[in-house]
C-alpha cells in the first residue's frame, strides 16, 4: 500500500483513546514506533509525540495531553510483541527518562541495515532507495512541543513509523538468507537491555566552553557567573541556553567585562538580547566572585597491558569488519573489547559474561578471541 492510500493518523490525546489503542496493540505481533522531542526549543527536553504504526493504521500519541502513559509501557515491556524502531538508542533513552518505559523484543532497522552492510543506513536514505519516498528534512528541526501541529508535520511524523514494518520484513528476509538473523537478534537484545540514561553532571558543561582555557583565573570566575545567570534565564524561559546567549558571547563578555548597555551593543549583542537580558548581564558581571565548580573526574588511563590487549582487539575487529563489509562496531562494541582486555577470558563460557556477546558471537568469534588473548 502506498502512503497516499493510508487513512489519516488517529490522534491519541485522551485516556479513553489511549486505552483503546493499547487494546488494539495487544493483539498485534509487532508494532512500529518513533518519537519526537523538543530539544531545540526547550531547556528541559521532553517527548512531545509518539508515533505508532500497525498494518494500515497509524496513531500519534500526544504525551502533552496525557497525564499517564503507563498503559503504553505495558506494550513496550511485553516480550510477545516486537517493537520496531529505527536507530532505537535515543528513543529508548527518552522513553525511559520521561515515562519509565523499558523495551523487550526489539527490532532496530538501522542496526539491521548495518549488519547487512547497507552503504546508507539513515532512514531518509533508506526510504528513498527502498520505497521511493522523499522525506522533508525541514521537520528535523521542527518544534514538536507547539500545538496545534501543522498537517505537514503530522504527515512527516506518521511516515517515520509507517514504513518501518515493511522495511523490517524486507530486512528480516535478507538477514535470514545471509545467515545474519541470530547476530542481529543479539545486537537488538543488547540495545534494549543497556539503555544508558544521561546523568546529572552538575555544571560540567562550563569546563567544555570553547575559549575558557584562554581566560585567566579572574576572567574564568566572571565566565562562571555569566554561565550561572544564563542557566537560570534559560530555565525560566524554558528555552535552550543557546537561545539566551551563545558560549562565544559569554567568553567575550568575560574578557571585555562591559559596564553599560551601549557597551553590550558594541560587543555584538542583538537589540533583543540587550533589551531582554542587558541589566541581568551587567549585574552578573559586577556580582561577587564565586568558587568555580568541581572539574569532572577523568578516568585514569588503563594499565599498559590492558591498553595493548585493547589495541590488538581493535586490529582484529577491523580486519574482520573489512572482510564482512561492515563497520567495526557491528562485530563487537567497544565496551566488549574493554571488558575482554581487562579480564581476558579463558574459556568460551567466559565470553558469555562479556557485555554484547551472546551465543552467536561466542561461537563465531570466540576461538579467535581466546587465541588472541592467550598470545
Amino acid at each position: 500500500m502506498k502512503a497516499k492510500d493510508v487513512p489519516p493518523p488517529e490522534i491519541v490525546a485522551t485516556p479513553e483513546a489511549l486505552h483503546a489503542l493499547v487494546a488494539q496493540l495487544a493483539q498485534e505481533p509487532r508494532v512500529a514506533l518513533d518519537t519526537e522531542s523538543n530539544s531545540l526549543y526547550a531547556y528541559h527536553e521532553r517527548t512531545c509525540l509518539i508515533q505508532i504504526s500497525i498494518p494500515d493504521r497509524n496513531f500519534l500519541v500526544d504525551p502533552l495531553s496525557l497525564d499517564d502513559l503507563a498503559p503504553l509501557g505495558a506494550i513496550m515491556a511485553d516480550p510477545q510483541i516486537e517493537k520496531v524502531f529505527h536507530a532505537a538508542d535515543y528513543d529508548l533513552i527518552v522513553l525511559r527518562r520521561d515515562f519509565g518505559f523499558s523495551c523487550a523484543n526489539l527490532f532496530d532497522t538501522m542496526w539491521a541495515a548495518r549488519v547487512l552492510g547497507w552503504p546508507r543506513v539513515g532512514l531518509a536514505s533508506i526510504l528513498g532507495e527502498k520505497f521511493g519516498v522523499t522525506v522533508n528534512k525541514k521537520f528535523q528541526r521542527y518544534d514538536w512541543g507547539k500545538r496545534p501541529l501543522s498537517p505537514e508535520a503530522l504527515r512527516y511524523a506518521w511516515m517515520d513509523s509507517y514504513y518501518l514494518l515493511p522495511l523490517r520484513d524486507m530486512q528480516q528476509r535478507e538477514l535470514a538468507a545471509r545467515g545474519r538473523w541470530e547476530e542481529a537478534q543479539e545486537i537488538f537484545a543488547y540495545l534494549s537491555q543497556h539503555v544508558v540514561t544521561a546523568k546529572n553532571t552538575g555544571h560540567a558543561h562550563f569546563w567544555r566552553i570553547k575559549g575558557r582555557r584562554e581566560l585567566n583565573r579572574s576572567e574564568q570566575q566572571v565566565l562562571y557567573r555569566l554561565y550561572l545567570w544564563r542557566e537560570k534565564a534559560a530555565a525560566k524561559l524554558d528555552v535552550p541556553t543557546v537561545k539566551v546567549l551563545h558560549d562565544e558571547k559569554l567568553v567575550q563578555l568575560a574578557q571585555v567585562q562591559p559596564r553599560s548597555m551601549p557597551a553590550l551593543t558594541r560587543l555584538g549583542l542583538s537589540s533583543y538580547q540587550v533589551r531582554r537580558f542587558g541589566r541581568a548581564i551587567l549585574q552578573a558581571l559586577k556580582a561577587p566572585a564565586v568558587p568555580l565548580p568541581p572539574r569532572p573526574a577523568s578516568p585514569p588511563p588503563p594499565p599498559e597491558d590492558v591498553q595493548e590487549r585493547f589495541d590488538s582487539l581493535k586490529v582484529w575487529r577491523k580486519s574482520v569488519a573489512a572482510r564482512r563489509g561492515v563497520a567495526p562496531d557491528v562485530i563487537l562494541p567497544n565496551v566488549a573489547l574493554w571488558a575482554i582486555a581487562k579480564h581476558p577470558p579463558r574459556t568460551l563460557d567466559d565470553l558469555l559474561q562479556v557485555p554484547g556477546i551472546g551465543p552467536w558471537r561466542q561461537q563465531t568469534y570466540g576461538p579467535d578471541l581466546l587465541r588472541l588473548m592467550s598470545a
